[in-house]
């Protein structure tokens, strides 16, 4: 029904199931751009724990959306929803097909079903809430939170303030509970005809295990010097998005001293565990989803075969 379409490819996984390796392969054997839907790669200046793609992989396979903004600056799903279905509607009019990888599942959720029409954010009622959260804490603000929008605040961890922050300030601006506008929210379907490849390992502890080597390797790169030199250049605090990033935020409290050497690593692999947990999540309520196991040999090799039928 869809054939009219022309193709894009989805490319999704937890972190450390190797995607960016896969993609990097695909795009030597097939007309794919790759754009990447990750975000924390789109900050600049944010390699080690980010696990962002070396100059030589980029150079043997750029990819959009990678290095746009400074870590000062916040980046929504929203904006990513825009550049992405800019750069999707550029590919194809080149002649080649879109390959978005990466892992931020909000991300790709917004952009295949649209956002619903939320306003936008406010500096002075952002200013009043931030005074609020400085005077009572954020768990106050969620428990006003639950007696206007109990729906939001029961799926919200009461030390969440960004997101806390937000659905008052939605509630506030517009007068309605943050989940009833998102209930009202139409869907809108992409012009494109989905190829959803998931990457979901057959064995959680084998991922595990991975991820725990692979964060071992930021600590050997040097990511806590990586932070340091970030907060030497930028005006920085825990707060940011980008310093929420899993990994950076364990840094930032170690270079705090609220926890050691030791801790930073034990706290950094469970927060990357947890990640990869709700990423799965994530994957396994989409069904219409390709699932290969990423932990199989040949995997490039059986994720072209998927696609090479369909493309």
């Amino acid at each position: 029904m869809n054939n009219h379409l022309p193709p894009a490819i989805f490319l999704m996984g937890p972190t450390a199931s190797g995607k960016t390796g896969i993609a990097v392969e695909l795009a030597q054997r097939l007309p794919v751009e790759l754009v990447s839907v990750d975000s924390a790669l789109v900050y600049r200046n944010m390699d080690i724990g980010t696990a962002k793609p070396d100059a030589a992989t980029l150079a043997r396979a750029p990819h959009h959306l990678i290095d746009i903004i400074e870590p000062t600056e916040a980046y929504s799903a929203a904006a990513f929803r825009h550049d992405a279905l800019r750069l999707m509607h550029d590919i194809t009019q080149r002649g080649r097909i879109p390959l978005l990888v990466g892992g931020t599942m909000l991300y790709f959720k917004a952009l295949r079903e649209g956002l619903s029409d939320l306003p936008q954010a406010d500096p002075e009622v952002r200013a009043t809430l931030d005074a609020e959260i400085a005077q009572h804490g954020i768990q106050h603000l969620h428990q006003q939170l639950a007696l206007v929008d109990a729906e939001t605040a029961a799926r919200l961890k009461p030390t969440d303030t960004q997101r806390i922050q937000r659905a008052m300030e939605i509630f506030r601006l517009t007068g309605q509970p943050m989940s009833v506008l998102i209930a009202q929210q139409e869907i809108t379907k992409l012009p494109y005809r989905i190829l959803s490849i998931a990457l979901i390992p057959s064995d959680r502890t084998q991922l595990h295990a991975r991820i725990a080597t692979r964060f071992k390797a930021m600590l050997e790169l040097g990511l806590v010097d990586e932070l340091r030199a970030l907060r030497k250049k930028y005006l920085l605090h825990p707060n940011l998005p980008s310093m929420r990033c899993v990994g950076y935020r364990q840094a930032w409290q170690c270079m705090e001293g609220e926890i050691n050497e030791a801790q930073l690593l034990e706290t950094g692999i469970a927060a990357t565990r947890q990640l990869a947990k709700r990423q799965l999540t994530w994957l396994r309520s989409m069904p219409e989803n390709i699932e290969l196991d990423c932990l199989a040999p040949g995997l490039t090799q059986t994720v072209f075969d998927a696609l090479t039928g369909s493309i």
